[in-house]
């Protein structure tokens, strides 16, 4: 038997995992572990400037490719309560990352010693698993048992908190016949997908919502093809972006207080049934009224957490399933259906939701000057091509360019859709190139988004990895401003300010090319619209000459209302800008407008 220590066998399971890459920063209580990393080789690291944003990389990470699991390590103390907000974003995305911490030796840990925290009882709330490994021989079983975890049922994170004792006590273990544990997920039954089906045959005006879990579980060549063979529509959740392409005939549209999409909406307040695969029912996405959003509508919903099934309303039906398992038995049920001539025709409900694509739509165009943001999506629908990974977290710029943009792959959407922690795009776009460095990367933050963890930019720099950041520049917090419409007020959301050291600016405060150009990257600033373009294709050459992040900021005018409910009723959303009318408003709209 190997004899090593627990810190070099927790490094030898992570690779027989499939782990290749990790982010994190050294720090005391953690050397021991990252000694084990450079002597055991086969695993490339990458040196994030904030703890916070390594977990983030290591969201990003994993959201990229279908199995990968991001690592993200840090030492005792602040290092793992800086992670928090990583975690939270993973496990509220069902997003599998490892979180490894290291901690005051075993003797002390009562003691108050120096950084010493009890993180895994912090983190527990928010993890599959948290744990402080007391015992150096448990090492192997834990990290065996976090990989178990992350991957079954549905996905989440896990930390693990490792004393430096602990790390550095040699163990016997033998990595040559370590074998990861075999995966759990349930896994519908036929009888549950025909029961499924019967109440789909049964109804008149079928949508499918397909949520985040169609993505996690690489099903979406299945979705596709259950709407086909049944002529059901779909309507991708914002987690769910990309399981159908944008200019699929049967793409509904996404529905919601906010990223949604007129024509979306409208379809869905006229179904009459609706099958929920691996979807929350968020509350972004049903708004609070539930009433409007089930009266008259028959639910089936599919979801790998049995929980998840009558959380946030009763549907007529509850299947707990894996969605890819769920679906493999839908489509085999659905060709029976179809070879047996069983399958009504939908022709004419599928013509009527292409008839509201075509017809309602939200204006792109304006020549401007501040520079409207709807322009700002048009022109990036034009610059940048169907293989791009788009990239956000939240704000006005992540709702208006869900309702503007185009992807059309899955996982070609990158964004934190439950916790939407502000700073979260830069280091998540570096995990994302990361994990992808032949496909284009492009972020899209708001300038209060983009300055929570600018620092993150040098990372890139250092790294050499290349992506385009779109910034968007109103200098408000500008989602805050129009949710404090209702309440009559207008404070402290106000960023403007004269920089005595950029007067050009004029009241646009702090100076993103500078700072930028400070951290390593390149940068340009576009104040009319008729630069984006040539703005857009320039940072994609700057990208690939210099292998740095470029930053492409935007001066936008101060204040616009971006489309959504004022009164969390999806049937009352509320238009502040004109609509489009004439083909030339939305230029860029994948279905030519009909007046």
């Amino acid at each position: 038997m190997a004899r090593m220590t627990a810190a070099r066998a927790a490094v030898e399971i992570l690779k027989r995992e499939g782990v290749s890459h990790a982010f994190g920063v050294p720090g005391a209580a953690i050397n021991p572990f990252y000694k084990a990393l450079k002597e055991g080789g086969g695993i490339g690291h990458t040196l994030a400037r904030h703890v916070e944003g390594a977990s983030h990389m290591a969201e990003g990470y994993t959201r990229t490719h279908p199995g990968n699991i991001g690592v993200c390590i840090g030492t005792s103390g602040p290092a793992g309560t800086d992670m928090i907000t990583g975690l939270y974003s993973a496990t509220g995305d069902s997003i599998p990352i490892l979180c490894i911490t290291g901690q005051a030796p075993t003797a002390v840990l009562h003691k108050e010693d120096f950084q010493a925290v009890d993180i895994a009882s912090i983190a527990r709330p928010v993890t599959k698993m948290a744990m402080t490994v007391l015992e150096a021989a448990q090492v192997p079983g834990v990290f065996q048992q976090a990989f178990h975890l992350m991957r079954s049922g549905r996905p989440g994170p896990v930390l693990i908190d490792l004393p430096i004792d602990v790390q550095l006590t040699e163990i016997e273990f033998d990595p040559e016949t370590y074998t990861p544990l075999p995966v759990h997920r349930p896994a519908a039954s036929r009888a549950q997908i025909d029961k499924a089906l019967s109440y789909l045959l049964a109804s008149e005006r079928p949508l499918i919502v397909a949520g985040g879990g169609v993505i996690n579980a690489d099903a979406a060549e299945l979705l596709v093809e259950l709407a086909e063979l049944t002529g059901t529509p779909v309507v991708p959740t914002l987690m769910g972006w990309g399981a159908i392409a944008d200019d699929h005939e049967l793409n509904a549209g996404m529905v919601g207080l906010q990223t949604s999409h007129r024509h979306g909406n409208a379809t869905f307040l006229a179904s009459d049934f609706v099958l929920g695969i691996g979807n929350r029912w968020a509350n972004r996405h049903t708004g609070y009224r539930m009433d409007v959003y089930t009266e008259g509508r028959t639910f089936v919903h599919v979801d790998i957490e049995p929980t998840q099934i009558g959380r946030i309303f009763a549907p007529d039906y509850g299947i707990a399933s894996d969605a890819k398992a769920a679906l493999e038995l839908f489509v085999a049920a659905a060709r029976e259906l179809r070879d047996a001539g069983e399958l009504p025709d939908r022709a004419e409900w599928v013509a009527s939701v292409g008839e509201r694509r075509a017809t309602l739509q939200r204006r792109t165009h304006f020549d401007d000057i501040p520079i409207k943001p709807q322009r700002v999506y048009e022109e990036m629908n034009k610059a940048f091509g169907p293989d791009t990974r788009y990239v956000t977290t939240i704000g006005l710029s992540q709702i208006a360019g869900a309702q503007m943009l185009h992807v059309f792959r899955p996982r070609h959407w990158i964004n934190c859709g439950q916790a939407g922690p502000l700073g979260w795009t830069i280091p998540a776009a570096l995990g994302v190139a990361t994990a992808d460095p032949l496909n284009p990367v492009v972020a899209l933050s708001g300038d209060y988004d983009f300055q929570f963890m600018i620092e993150e930019l040098a990372v890139g720099a250092q790294h050499r990895i290349p992506y385009v950041h779109v910034l968007v520049n109103n200098a408000y917090l500008g989602l805050i401003r129009q949710a404090q419409l209702g309440l009559g007020i207008d404070f402290q959301v106000n960023l403007e300010f004269e920089n005595i050291n950029s007067p050009e600016l004029g009241v646009y405060g702090v100076d993103h090319v500078k700072v930028a150009e400070g951290l390593g990257c390149k940068a340009l600033r576009v104040t009319d619209p008729a630069e984006l373009g040539a703005a857009f294709a320039q940072a994609r050459k700057l990208a690939a000459e210099f292998r740095v992040p470029v930053v492409v900021e935007v001066i936008l005018e101060r204040i616009t209302n971006i489309a959504m409910s004022r009164t969390a009723d999806i049937s009352d959303v509320t238009e502040f800008e004109d609509i489009a009318t004439e083909s030339w408003h939305a230029p860029t709209s994948l279905t030519p407008l009909k007046p």
